[in-house]
């Protein structure tokens, strides 16, 4: 007898378990170092270092295994060769990655293939070597906007150039606007509004969990339903170093593991042809998604306030 209700309790058991659960993993990386903040800001090297020391310190005990992309003109020219690589370094000490994402987040649908290629040169000498200096090499690139060039001529011609300067590009997949909530959150945090703050947050952290809806099995349409290991675009702001633990909290409740970028773009889903080009720029589930033909579906827009907010104040 007690045979047989092991046996049946085995059998419930396998009923209310997956065959077999999904492997969730995602990278996460952050943009616009040093910070997306105010240039004077930038160009005072006690404000840098306490902001970049507060963002870092949030990010450390949550392992996230993140890599961050620096615009190295962000820090004014009579500051940059001594602040730079100190504010880098915070970064360096914490475990984390660096990589490039040009001098000046230059936008290449306003410029050509050699000045785009330019600043991706002015945007390196700092991070190289500060990475050097440890024994590592600066590796990754990001392409400001996620724009890749807006006719075929362009987009070869700048992923040539950026091959042959050895640069392996990180794609992303997993966009939520989060820049969007982060410029209503900085209007709210110079008035002193500490309510909005709470609510542009709470919204922010609400929306991450809409837009997964939509990207786990978007992307698991161009694995067969396997879900690809993400890369997460988020970028250095207070909203961020305020509300990330949250939004880490949410990955760890939906069964996500943190990898570092090299592990997420060992997933093969990374070797997919990408043929799209026009004047924007989108996750590459997207550009996946276009290559084979097949129609693109948006991603949620952030809520009506946000955008709001946002154009109000720009």
């Amino acid at each position: 007898m007690l045979k047989r209700s092991l046996f049946a309790l085995a059998a419930l058991c396998a009923l209310s378990t997956p065959a077999q659960a999904q492997d969730r993993a995602v990278a996460v990386t952050f943009d616009d170092l040093p910070y997306q903040a105010a240039d004077a800001v930038l160009c005072d090297p006690a404000q840098a270092m306490a902001l970049t020391e507060d963002f870092v310190g949030m990010l450390r005990p949550l392992e996230t295994r993140a890599a961050a992309f620096v615009n190295e003109g962000k820090v004014c020219e009579e500051r940059r060769a001594g602040l730079l690589p100190a504010l880098l370094n915070v970064w360096l000490d914490a475990g984390l990655d660096l990589g490039n994402h040009t001098f000046c987040h230059l936008n290449i649908h306003r410029n050509t293939v050699e000045t785009y290629l330019d600043d991706v040169d002015q945007g390196a000498p700092a991070t190289r070597a500060v990475l050097e200096a440890r024994g590592r090499a600066l590796r990754f690139f990001r392409h400001p906007f996620l724009f890749t060039g807006e006719t075929t001529e362009k987009k070869a011609a700048i992923a040539a150039g950026l091959a042959g300067r050895g640069y392996t590009v990180a794609p992303v997949t997993l966009d939520n606007n989060d820049w969007m909530f982060a410029a209503v959150y900085r209007k709210a945090e110079a008035d002193g509004d500490e309510a909005l703050k709470t609510r542009v947050g709470e919204a922010y952290v609400a929306h991450m969990a809409v837009v997964m809806d939509h990207w786990e099995p978007y992307s698991a349409e161009l694995t067969g339903g396997r879900e690809p290991a993400q890369v997460l675009l988020l970028h250095a702001n207070t909203l961020n170093r305020d509300w990330y633990p949250r939004i880490h909290a949410l990955y760890q409740a939906r069964g996500y593991r943190f990898v570092t970028l090299d592990e997420a773009l060992a997933d093969p889903v990374y070797g997919h042809a990408d043929d799209y080009v026009r004047a924007n720029g989108v996750s590459w589930l997207h550009r996946w998604t276009a290559s084979e033909g097949r129609p693109i579906r948006w991603e949620p827009e952030p809520p009506k306030w946000i955008v709001d907010a946002w154009e109000a104040a720009n």
